[in-house]
């Protein structure tokens, strides 16, 4: 094979045919289909653990503390400066 082959030969390869562009049409279709899926199961899980954050955020607000004894707050206290104070 020359030179003269070969050119003919890669420009034959280089030239795209209605096989190729059915083909990466119907790559760039299942691509795009799977992008798609993939952003819609993310969104899913974002929007999933938003509104499970949201909950557990508003459970824990609106929920009152728990009321501690004066003794609690007096023993807190003392541990925290000691005795003698």
């Amino acid at each position: 094979m020359n030179d003269h082959d070969l050119d003919t030969l890669f420009a034959q390869a280089r030239t795209p045919t209605p096989t190729d562009e059915g083909a990466a049409g119907r790559f760039l279709s299942g691509h795009r289909q799977r992008r798609t899926r993939q952003r819609n199961i993310r969104a899913g899980w974002i929007s999933t653990l938003l509104a499970s954050a949201a909950a557990v955020t508003g459970l824990t607000v609106l929920r009152p503390a728990p009321e501690l004894p004066a003794s609690a707050a007096y023993g807190v206290y003392q541990s925290a400066w000691g005795d003698g104070w």
